[in-house]
């Protein structure tokens, strides 16, 4: 994903500082990440080149991200389910027994 800092994705390059700026300004702006809860990009010669973020948000994402994949693989699988690829899952864990010398 490219972030330019003409444009507006996501809506996240209206909260755009140099990163001049932000090292001036440091705290004031690390308050603002606290407050909305919005990243900051930081833009070195004009360009976007690094995005800052709280750690709760940051984390919140990264929990968004874990559930997308989740869900992405539930329809992978039920996708193979409709196309007949699926293992019955009484197979499926006696094979993973024999596999890997469990017993019952």
């Amino acid at each position: 994903m490219k972030i330019t800092a003409g444009g507006d994705l996501f809506g996240i390059s209206r909260d755009s500082n140099s990163l001049y700026n932000f090292q001036r300004n440091a705290v004031e702006l690390m308050q603002q990440l606290r407050e909305t809860e919005q990243p900051i990009v930081l833009t070195i010669n004009g360009k976007a080149d690094l995005l800052v973020q709280d750690s709760e948000s940051y984390q919140k994402l990264l929990e968004l991200v874990e559930r997308l994949e989740t869900i992405t693989a539930i329809k992978v699988g039920l996708e193979q389910m409709d196309r007949g690829e699926a293992v019955p899952a009484r197979e499926a864990f006696e094979e993973l027994r024999r596999k890997h010398g469990i017993s019952r």
